[in-house]
């Protein structure tokens, strides 16, 4: 009896470990957040959907959206993507010209993806910003997505140790308490961290949605803040919750 109590508790455990090293992220990851005068203007930005942190992909089939929007008009952009292949699964990318002063909203709407692991659906509407040759003025514009992280906190130009804060909206109304998974892209495998519950922080929103994070790295950190639709989908014949996802991705830059 109690070499059955003590398996069973193992095999909770290491599910639970598992939990928490296996937050999904939606991703748009743009080659500069920053174009200045003299650089190169066209950016390559890449659309994936994965575990950041550990380097593990998932299939991101064609978005139903992927779009900018800049200087108060958006752009349907998804008849550029090209299929490419991230983390070693499907995911997509274009080159976009940038051809003016402004602030560029990219923003994806997924199709919803089936996670087993999790019993549900998951839905992430993502977005990051791009500011170009100077420009710094609307970034805390809102795109209008279903569920979205408004920046409280300029999302580009920031340095290593600054705090990024954010408000968590659904259907354009602030979420509060929201819950915000926060995960930093390991691109290159360059960190380890010492314990799986450290691959992913989390915190909570206040009762006005709004959530502050300081980055303790160079380089992006990606914001999902959570919520559950009012409505299911059908997955052999039963219905399913539906987990939205509002995330944006923010660049943090060392000081030299």
């Amino acid at each position: 009896m109690k070499k059955g109590m003590i398996f069973t508790l193992i095999i909770a455990t290491i599910f639970l470990l598992a939990g928490q090293a296996s937050a999904h992220f939606g991703m748009v990851i743009p080659s500069d957040s920053m174009v200045m005068q003299g650089e190169n203007k066209n950016v390559k930005v890449t659309l994936s959907f994965s575990h950041p942190f550990e380097g593990e992909g998932m299939e991101l089939v064609k978005p139903v959206a992927f779009g900018v929007m800049a200087n108060g008009k958006k752009q349907n952009l998804l008849g550029n993507l090209k299929k490419t292949t991230i983390m070693g699964h499907t995911a997509w990318e274009l080159s976009y010209s940038v051809k003016r002063p402004g602030v560029y909203m990219f923003y994806m709407e997924p199709k919803p993806y089936w996670e087993p692991a999790e019993d549900c659906y998951i839905v992430h509407y993502t977005k990051t910003v791009v500011t170009a040759f100077g420009d710094d003025e609307g970034w805390d514009e809102e795109i209008g997505l279903k569920t979205e992280i408004v920046p409280l906190s300029k999302p580009f130009g920031l340095y290593t140790g600054n705090v990024f804060q954010g408000i968590v909206k659904l259907d354009g109304k602030p979420v509060p308490y929201a819950r915000v998974e926060v995960e930093y892209y390991n691109e290159n495998g360059k960190y380890k961290a010492p314990t799986d519950y450290m691959i992913t922080q989390t915190i909570k929103a206040d009762r006005n949605g709004v959530f502050t994070y300081a980055a303790p790295s160079a380089g992006w950190w990606g914001f999902a803040a959570l919520s559950r639709a009012n409505f299911k989908l059908k997955h052999n014949n039963k219905e399913k919750d539906v987990e939205f996802g509002a995330v944006i991705w923010v660049k943090f830059h060392d000081m030299k």
